[in-house]
């Protein structure tokens, strides 16, 4: 590597580690923000339903590869878009970041890397409090394997929130919640495999468009293989495909936004 790599990878390096002290001065809110919401919805759904049998006493391992899925790919997703909405508004933050001797597209990525580690640490915070609270049980190679699949997921959000960040206004933030957000979590196959929608066809045609479901259905797949769930090999050929297409209009958006 020439000395201009060097410079730029410690740059991005160290715009990094901003990134990651000022979470870690946060972190009892981190937690909070990653473990409160799943955990509800486990409790409610894994426990409560499960013991009043109105669902299926397998139904957890349905339910947990969904809400891991959703930690990494939603907090990937609003880690990206919402600091990116605030730094090119209000702040004007990100000024400083585009004076630093680094290349624009590495600061874009910057953004997507940070906002994707954060999804891959609230879904690693959630599985052993989701594996404990449910009552399974995962060997140490299907908890490697769920945690790669939250990974992908978490990359896939973070660059869907590149795109998010790098095209809505401040002014807009609300409408992209309910209009984008709110649709990508309830058609995610967070609660239900893919493959049970056989029944609503044009439902499962819009879940099988929302990287989110490929997530889901791949950490089932490494979990729970005699369960239902789509092939491996297709899920994760989708979630890499989101990343690169998200991620590359994503870091088009931003060098508009930068340059303008």
């Amino acid at each position: 590597m020439n000395s201009t790599g060097v410079r730029q990878a410690q740059t991005f390096g160290a715009i990094m580690w901003r990134d990651v002290f000022v979470t870690l001065r946060e972190f009892p809110t981190f937690v909070g923000q990653a473990v409160i919401q799943p955990l509800s919805t486990l409790f409610v759904f894994g426990v409560l339903l499960s013991n009043a049998g109105y669902v299926k006493g397998d139904y957890s391992s349905v339910l947990l590869p969904g809400i891991l899925a959703l930690n990494g790919f939603l907090g990937g997703m609003q880690n990206t878009a919402l600091p990116l909405v605030v730094d090119f508004s209000y702040t004007r933050e990100i000024e400083d970041r585009l004076l630093s001797p680094i290349s624009l597209r590495l600061v874009a990525a910057e953004k997507m890397v940070f906002g994707a580690a954060y999804g891959f640490v609230a879904s690693a915070i959630m599985t052993p409090v989701g594996l404990a609270l449910l009552g399974l049980s995962w060997s140490a190679t299907q908890i490697a394997g769920a945690l790669m699949i939250a990974t992908l997921g978490a990359l896939a959000g973070s660059a869907i929130g590149l795109v998010l960040g790098t095209s809505v206004p401040s002014d807009k933030v609300d409408v992209m919640f309910t209009l984008v957000l709110m649709p990508l979590l309830f058609t995610g196959s967070t609660q239900f495999p893919l493959s049970a929608l056989n029944e609503v066809r044009w439902f499962q045609v819009i879940c099988g468009a929302n990287p989110l479901s490929y997530a889901s259905e791949g950490i089932r797949a490494v979990t729970a293989a005699d369960g239902e769930h789509m092939p491996l090999t297709v899920s994760l050929l989708v979630l890499v495909g989101s990343i690169a297409l998200f991620g590359t209009l994503g870091i088009r958006g931003f060098l508009r936004r930068a340059q303008s």
